[in-house]
């Protein structure tokens, strides 16, 4: 029989004080700082300014931007070296087969490559 949860009441309070003092400290100073007016963006196509600043050609932006190309430069680098990293943990070990995502636990699917049986042909059929 499963009994219904109950209220622990015999906790530290500190924790909960602790974060109910931080909540109203950030609420006074989010309340109290100054905001100025929104300015907007001035006429012109943000999406083709971010493409432009992307790749260092912000000369021809109609919002004026700073450059991104060494970050995306960066950022390729890295996703190239993780796509590196994922094959060469792919391949086995022992032989330079890639495990493909169609195995099941690892193991080759009947019918792939030299790993047949002698009882069974190149084709997976009998003999």
């Amino acid at each position: 029989m499963t009994s219904r949860p109950r209220l622990a009441t015999d906790v530290n309070y500190v924790n909960g004080l602790a974060a109910l003092a931080l909540f109203a400290v950030m609420a006074y100073v989010f309340f109290m700082a100054e905001l100025g007016q929104p300015a907007g963006f001035p006429d012109g196509s943000i999406v083709a300014s971010i493409g432009y600043a992307m790749f260092n050609m912000v000369d021809q932006a109609a919002i004026e931007a700073e450059s991104f190309l060494v970050a995306f430069i960066i950022i390729a680098l890295v996703l190239d070296a993780a796509l590196d990293g994922a094959v060469t943990l792919a391949r086995r070990e022992g032989d330079d087969s890639v495990v493909t995502a169609l195995t099941d636990g690892g193991r080759r699917l009947a019918g792939r490559g030299d790993d047949t049986d002698e009882a069974t042909g190149p084709d997976g059929g009998e003999d």
